[in-house]
């Protein structure tokens, strides 16, 4: 008698005394969480605890070759699970060190069905070796440089252009990266770098990411880099790479120990073991606050690395539950590079700029066409840069000086290498202060036109 995979998973869990349910013998894990903007993101079944990545890159031929390791838990039993997967090819897939079935379906499934079925509580390694040509995709994910090196940039998504992983917010990680490639290049990630060797004319290095992070937060560049090295005043050592062409950025990358300082005191302590950042050469529209090192556009200047670095707080290890709470992240980075360091470390008048830029605003309905608490997928990389700042500066008059900034503090703080939302955010706020805050939040946050008179101009900013 010869028995199905799926067969020989049922009867291995009725041994044990579990009993499936449902017609799909409720052994499949969900091919996505449901995320209110991209529903098929991240995938159900298990949670991941660590990658190891191994990757061998040849930039003239954009040939790469890699090894990912995904240490995760099973949370309910499992025949099936998918992985989120864009890359080239894939080769073998195994788990718990025997063969396991594969196939990639839609954009980025990777559907992987084990030999034998999998446990809910128990440990899990999934190995899958993959090869092939690495495509351009031009920002979002898998990036060409003009030197011919590249590099791994996007944002909701871009890791799974180059290894597979479970791609949803809600899912942090630690990372380890082993890259590879010929000995005139250079490679740069984020987290710790743990070796860097010359050997049989290969670069070797290994980086070590040991705060949990997202998919899209990681990066690997390959470039004819020049290196800046720093240290902070505590001790934190920062390391920044400059490709070809992006030698008039070190001005301003040499200023990123003092804006940490201001960070700080912001904000609480700096929230990870190292710092620095990556240039690039390549025209890419947008800079990303990849964790611990920010990888930068030529066109970046102070402002836009007082941003990234503002991230490392609001976005990197306090992180979103889902893609519509992404005010979280850009509302308070936009406000810190915007109003704060202009005001603190520049000496503006922010009071008259926000009253310059409502006036501004006031009639031009495209301004506030996008809710911030829900700007839609697709459209969430819009008002949160533009009327976040000013939510959050109406918010500080009405509050207050020492209300406001004690408040984001301990809220960023209280959530470190973890996931708020935008419901928890205005719940704490108001937690904070006994001003009835339910109206001024729902016009600023929900709405989508001006709010009232007194919203937009309340305490010292009032007429």
């Amino acid at each position: 008698m010869r028995w199905s995979a799926g067969s020989v998973a049922v009867l291995a869990l009725l041994t044990l005394g579990i009993r499936p349910v449902a017609a799909d013998w409720g052994l499949i894990g969900a091919p996505g969480l449901g995320d209110p903007y991209y529903p098929l993101d991240g995938n159900g079944g298990y949670d991941v605890s660590h990658y190891d990545i191994t990757v061998d890159y040849d930039p003239p031929t954009h040939y790469l070759r890699g090894t990912a390791r995904i240490d995760a838990r099973a949370n309910q039993p499992l025949a099936q699970f998918n992985l989120d997967y864009r890359g080239p090819e894939v080769l073998m897939v195994t788990v718990n060190g025997q063969p396991a079935g594969f196939a990639r379906e839609g954009e980025h499934e990777l559907v992987v069905s084990p030999l034998l079925p999998l446990l809910p509580g128990l440990p899990m390694r999934i190995v899958v070796d993959y090869a092939g040509a690495a495509i351009d995709t031009e920002g979002e994910g898998w990036t060409y440089a003009p030197s011919g090196g590249a590099f791994a940039i996007g944002q909701p998504h871009s890791a799974s252009t180059w290894y597979p992983l479970n791609d949803t917010p809600s899912d942090k990680a630690t990372f380890t990266l082993h890259a590879t490639v010929p000995a005139a290049w250079e490679v740069m990630s984020t987290g710790a770098r743990t070796r860097h060797d010359i050997r049989d004319d290969r670069l070797h290095t290994s980086w070590e990411t040991r705060s949990p992070v997202l998919g899209y937060l990681t990066t690997i560049a390959v470039d004819h880099f020049t290196f800046l090295e720093q240290r902070r005043a505590d001790g934190t050592p920062v390391l920044s790479a400059f490709a070809p062409e992006s030698d008039d950025n070190r001005a301003d990358e040499q200023r990123l120990p003092e804006i940490l300082d201001f960070l700080e005191n912001l904000y609480g302590p700096y929230p990870f073991e190292v710092a620095g950042g990556i240039y690039v050469d390549a025209e890419v529209p947008f800079s990303l606050e990849t964790q611990t090192r920010p990888t930068y556009a030529p066109w970046a200047d102070l402002n836009t690395v007082v941003h990234e670095l503002a991230h490392q707080w609001w976005g990197d290890t306090m992180s979103v539950r889902q893609w519509s709470d992404i005010c979280l992240n850009e509302c308070f980075a936009s406000y810190t590079a915007d109003f704060l360091w202009p005001e603190r470390v520049e000496g503006a008048d922010v009071d008259t700029m926000y009253r310059e830029q409502i006036a501004q605003a006031r009639y031009e309905q495209d301004f506030w066409t996008y809710a911030l608490a829900d700007p839609g997928a697709g459209t969430e990389f819009t008002s949160v840069y533009w009327r976040g700042p000013l939510f959050l500066h109406a918010l500080r008059k009405l509050i207050g000086e020492d209300v406001f900034f004690t408040a984001v503090k301990d809220f960023v703080n209280a959530h470190r290498d973890g996931h708020a939302s935008m419901p928890e955010f205005r719940q704490f706020i108001q937690s904070r202060t006994t001003l009835p805050l339910r109206e001024f939040l729902a016009e600023w946050l929900d709405g989508t036109s001006p709010p009232r008179e007194a919203f937009l101009f309340p305490g010292t900013l009032a007429r």
